[in-house]
């Protein structure tokens, strides 16, 4: 009996972790913050309000259209710290340059050459020490140097992103640890937002057909817009969290108290939600990538009608002309000029 009950057990554990294996730790929901209504709990609020938003029609018509594309890198550059000290000055350049030289020798073999390579000289400065100088009277200390300090930037520049884990492992043999960051670069950036302008265009001209079906006929409305464009690196969507809890399985079934273990803060991959967007190209990536997006917005606002011109009223005056005799009789007579 116990066995069957711990095999409905075991293959109860086994099917919910499967159902949640896509989850991942990165967002562990606290059961505070989940609403209940009723019997039946709201998972996300949020989702709910945008199902029962109550729309507000307008005779003004707005026309929102997003566009994002991920595009991958066509060249990296790795940047690396390295820091070196030596007795003399002559001593302290020769030890880096041998540092960096076996890095490149190792690098060769997966296609990155000298002109990949660059440095740039952050500080070369003498270290000192004080030195007592005693003489019959008095005693005197001194600032003497005792040698020198070096430090360098090593960039390193790759085209694929399997060519890195090549390149630590070479500078780890040179004992180069310090890894300053990794910059992604693209060469047709002005193609990538040409290419979501014409995809902008043709969708604002499929939901201005729309709207003319509705009885919207934008051709009678004034028009203004807003467009936006905008490009952001990998190193901009990086976010953190730690372990949800850490429970020791030995302590349990060796009856001792449970020991709180220190969380590791874990890093990971965000990029932009395409939940706001109407547009997505290229979108299923397996790697960082570069987010290319842009923005338009169009306002059309009903033209005035025209008033209708009142009818002219035109006053026609007919002027009489009269003739006195020069005799001054009383015969007077219109003068008919028809």
């Amino acid at each position: 009996m116990k066995n069957n009950v711990l095999s409905v057990l075991l293959i109860l554990f086994f099917f919910g972790n499967v159902t949640a294996q896509h989850k991942g730790n990165y967002d562990q929901i606290s059961r505070q913050n989940v609403l209940h209504s009723g019997n039946a709990t709201i998972y996300n609020p949020t989702v709910q309000q945008q199902i029962n938003k109550v729309l507000s029609p307008s005779t003004h018509v707005f026309i929102d259209v997003k566009a994002l594309q991920n595009v991958e890198a066509t060249t990296y550059t790795a940047i690396f710290n390295i820091s070196q000290i030596g007795p003399t000055a002559d001593s302290t350049n020769l030890l880096i340059n041998q540092r960096i030289d076996k890095i490149k020798s190792q690098l060769k073999s997966v296609g990155i050459t000298d002109d990949d390579f660059a440095v740039d000289v952050i500080s070369f400065v003498p270290n000192y020490e004080i030195e007592v100088q005693k003489k019959l009277f008095s005693k005197t200390y001194t600032e003497v140097p005792n040698g020198f300090e070096l430090q360098q930037n090593l960039h390193i520049q790759f085209t694929k992103t399997n060519q890195f884990e090549t390149i630590l492992t070479a500078c780890a043999k040179s004992e180069i640890y310090n890894l300053v960051k990794v910059d992604y670069y693209i060469e047709n950036i002005a193609e990538v937002y040409k290419n979501l302008q014409t995809k902008l265009l043709k969708l604002i001209e499929e939901k201005k057909a729309y709207y003319k079906i509705l009885g919207f006929d934008l051709a009678d409305y004034n028009v203004a817009i807003a467009d936006d464009q905008y490009c952001y690196f990998p190193k901009d969507f990086y976010q953190s969290y730690q372990a949800f809890n850490s429970v020791s399985f030995e302590a349990i079934h060796k009856k001792k108290g449970v020991t709180a273990v220190k969380k590791q803060t874990s890093y990971y991959y965000q990029p932009l939600s395409y939940e706001n967007y109407d547009v997505v190209v290229n979108p299923s990536i397996l790697e960082p990538v570069v987010q290319i997006g842009m923005n338009i917005r169009l306002q059309y606002t009903p033209k005035p009608k025209e008033a209708k011109a009142e009818p002219v009223v035109k006053t026609e005056i007919k002027h009489k002309y009269y003739v006195v005799s020069p005799n001054g009789t009383l015969d007077i007579k219109a003068l008919q000029t028809d």
